[in-house]
């Protein structure tokens, strides 16, 4: 990441997001075992809940005939 910002010589102001991001992946890199994390046949997503909507929805969609009531998309 931090090479990608220098050889394109971003200023200062475009690089300003690229530096914290790069410097936390190195903090944590020993928490982002994500090809361990899939093996094991965890959910990866932006986030748990995100990839388990995913699944909710999908699967909710996928019934035919299937139809929302105002009462139930508020429930999910």
């Amino acid at each position: 990441m931090r090479r990608s910002a220098t050889l394109p010589k971003l200023t200062p102001e475009e690089r300003k997001p690229v530096d914290p991001c790069a410097r936390y992946l190195l903090n944590n890199a020993k928490y982002l075992k994500y090809d361990d994390y899939l093996k094991a046949g965890f959910s990866i997503a932006t986030g748990v809940i995100e990839g388990d909507c995913r699944h909710l929805i999908k699967n909710r969609m996928d019934i035919t005939g299937a139809r929302w009531t105002m009462r139930g998309a508020e429930a999910v």
